[in-house]
């Protein structure tokens, strides 16, 4: 890996990209404030840059939805991007016809398009190799009082940014569940077909348990950091604890070991899953809980400011973990909607956090006022109706 110091988008062009048919913006590595209204393409500016990451952005949506309406349904996201592999130029977006093809084959995903400096990938994959990003969305501050699934998948996007091949893990075990339920829901008694399936489970279902382990420890380890270096922290210091009968058996079983147990719970419930429709036991039933340290008080029962104070020190640890991981590379923050719920003394605590990691973070907002505390240290952008403009 080159010598890196920071992440960061130099430039941005966005055509026939949800509410914009062309929009650009050029910049410097700091902070970026973007003001507007409700509904005036904010938020469809950070989902753009998450599309510069693996995956499905920000607000996980078919790509042939971000499409402009009115448009041929394609769509171009391009990139001048500062990275962890130099300076690249990044594309991505989808083409004219992409959009029927993906509604007749039922998936809407398919057809994304991924370039590097002019060469075609084979997938968004690659885009790992380039460039770190971190979200927070609205949408995330009911991590703590919302199903276990929103607290994996949260989890799972951490661990992606340690670990490129946790994807296909993941991606591994899924296909295999689904092909198990399957066979239980045809009325299939085949033992053969079946163990095949649950070794397959077995093996990356304590894969996935392992690395979400090594996640929750580095994070526990990293937040210990971060209340020794500033106890009285406007972001409370968290506890975690990964519950889950596989992450229990590999605290006392080795992986072999846990693989043959968790194997043989799945040989021994075929019956109890065939009348639920359902796999009971696995990786896909494990939750993240996590707990705000000072009050020894679990996150789903504290206060609405309370719980985003705790979300965001989960993202700034999650930030500072990167940046020492990639030798000092802070990933890129796409903070929307941020101020909300936050008061004055913990927006200016998020602001010098930002700057003391020297992360480009790109942050949403109604109200310029709410960002004050950063006139002078960062850009100012304001959008209306699909146009981008420096705000003076």
């Amino acid at each position: 890996m080159p010598e890196v110091n920071s992440l960061w988008v130099e430039r941005l062009t966005l055509t026939n990209f949800r509410s914009y048919v062309l929009a650009s913006v050029s910049t410097n590595a700091g902070p970026q404030v973007i003001v507007g209204a409700n509904g005036s393409g904010k938020t469809n500016l950070l989902e753009a840059l998450s599309l510069l990451s693996p995956g499905t952005g920000l607000r996980r949506v078919p790509f042939v939805d971000l499409a402009r309406a009115g448009g041929d349904g394609s769509f171009a996201i391009a990139a001048h991007a500062h990275t962890l592999s130099g300076p690249a130029d990044i594309g991505t977006g989808l083409a004219a016809g992409s959009q029927t093809s993906a509604r007749a084959e039922g998936s809407g995903r398919s057809g994304r398009i991924v370039r590097i400096d002019g060469s075609a990938q084979s997938g968004s994959g690659i885009l790992a190799d380039y460039l770190e990003i971190v979200w927070v969305t609205p949408a995330m501050d009911g991590l703590f009082t919302g199903p276990a699934s929103e607290r994996r998948r949260f989890l799972d996007r951490l661990i992606l940014c340690f670990d490129h091949s946790y994807r296909t893990i993941a991606g591994r075990f899924e296909r295999a569940m689904t092909s198990r339920n399957r066979l239980l829901a045809d009325g299939v008694r085949d033992n053969a077909q079946l163990a095949g399936f649950e070794q397959v489970m077995a093996e990356t279902g304590v894969a996935v348990a392992a690395a979400r382990l090594e996640a929750v420890a580095a994070m526990a380890a990293i937040v210990q950091k971060r209340r020794e270096r500033d106890p009285d922290s406007a972001f409370p210091w968290s506890s975690f604890q990964l519950v889950g009968t596989i992450e229990d058996d590999l605290a006392r079983l080795s992986a072999i070991e846990a693989e043959d147990a968790y194997a043989r719970t799945l040989r021994e419930t075929r019956e109890r899953d065939r009348a639920a429709s359902r796999t009971l036991d696995g990786p896909h039933r494990s939750d993240l809980i996590v707990e705000h340290g000072p009050k020894a008080l679990e996150a789903r029962q504290c206060s609405t400011g309370e719980q985003k104070a705790l979300l965001l020190g989960l993202v700034l640890a999650h930030a500072e973990l990167l940046t020492e991981r990639q030798e000092g590379a802070a990933p890129i923050l796409l903070l929307d909607e941020i101020t909300a719920h936050l008061d004055v003394h913990r927006r200016g605590a998020l602001f010098a956090e930002i700057l003391r990691l020297g992360a480009q973070a790109w942050m949403t907002g109604t109200d310029a006022e709410a960002f004050s505390a950063l006139r002078g240290k960062a850009h100012f952008w304001g959008v209306e109706e699909g146009k981008i403009g420096a705000l003076s």
